[in-house]
């Protein structure tokens, strides 16, 4: 009967007796597969589904003394279907243009997004919130490129160019003096920073101004990766007023200096990997 059910299911007979010799390796090994799902599961369902294969082995690291292979993990997420919660697209984006009245300035920094000296490239940009009940804020943010940490920060209600101005005051008490040579703030060509005292007060801080070109989101990339992540891993819709929505947002911003651990930064925080950069 072996030979004809082989035969049947066009399997060679040598195969059916190697998988039988194996099956009990193959049931410890899928045994071992559900219990490091469970522990996986337990790590995604703290992220609230927020988190990739990348952050679930740094996660990993700091719970166990051997964590598993990132390989191993993503093979795992796949067989037992669960993966990060993606971003869409927003459709409501776009790039003002500008008018007469304001200037643009050449891309300066032209994509050179690999930097190993903190202070010397600056991306800047603004994104908006909904929360409770049609409400809308706005986050205007300025993130240091060789260290990705956000530097400084503003929420308003508005869009007026005070959102903008308190940013750059912000950034300006952060560096306290401590301009490098070179230092430079790229952005798009948003109205906010064609405007002709927005730029006025950016080269008396002493920074050179960069902007993308214009409708081309790339030339912005981290800056719109940070936006992105942001509302991955936020539940800012459910802030009931903008004080909440505040809380919410200096919480997360700690948190993304301070204890978040990206892959790219030799699996560091952002501060972490500016005082390696600073010591190297």
């Amino acid at each position: 009967m072996t030979r004809y059910l082989c035969a049947l299911t066009c399997v060679s007979r040598s195969g059916y007796y190697a998988w039988l010799q194996n099956s009990e390796k193959h049931a410890i090994r899928e045994e071992q597969d559900y219990q490091d799902y469970l522990l996986l599961r337990c790590i995604y369902d703290a992220f609230k589904g927020k988190i990739g294969y990348r952050g679930l082995y740094m996660a990993l690291e700091e719970l166990v003394v051997t964590p598993m292979n990132h390989k191993k993990i993503l093979r795992l997420m796949r067989k037992y279907n669960f993966f990060a919660k993606v971003r869409r697209a927003n459709p409501y984006k776009y790039i003002a243009k500008a008018t007469q009245a304001h200037r643009t300035v050449p891309n300066h920094l032209n994509r050179a997004f690999n930097q190993d000296e903190p202070g010397k490239v600056y991306l800047t940009d603004i994104t908006y919130l909904q929360y409770r009940n049609g409400q809308t804020a706005y986050l205007s943010c300025i993130k240091d490129v060789a260290t990705r940490e956000i530097v400084a920060y503003e929420l308003s209600t508005s869009l007026k160019m005070g959102l903008v101005y308190r940013t750059l005051d912000k950034l300006e008490e952060t560096l306290d003096g401590n301009i490098h040579p070179e230092a430079m703030i790229h952005s798009d060509q948003g109205v906010h920073y064609t405007h002709p005292e927005y730029q006025g007060r950016v080269k008396k801080i002493g920074l050179l101004q960069s902007m993308s070109r214009r409708g081309n989101c790339l030339d912005n990339a981290p800056m719109e990766s940070f936006f992105g992540h942001f509302k991955d891993e936020v539940d800012y819709e459910e802030a009931c007023n903008l004080r909440e929505l505040r809380e919410m947002i200096d919480e997360y911003l700690e948190h993304y200096n301070t204890t978040r651990k990206q892959w790219t930064l030799k699996k560091m925080t952002p501060a972490q990997y500016r005082s390696h950069l600073i010591a190297a």
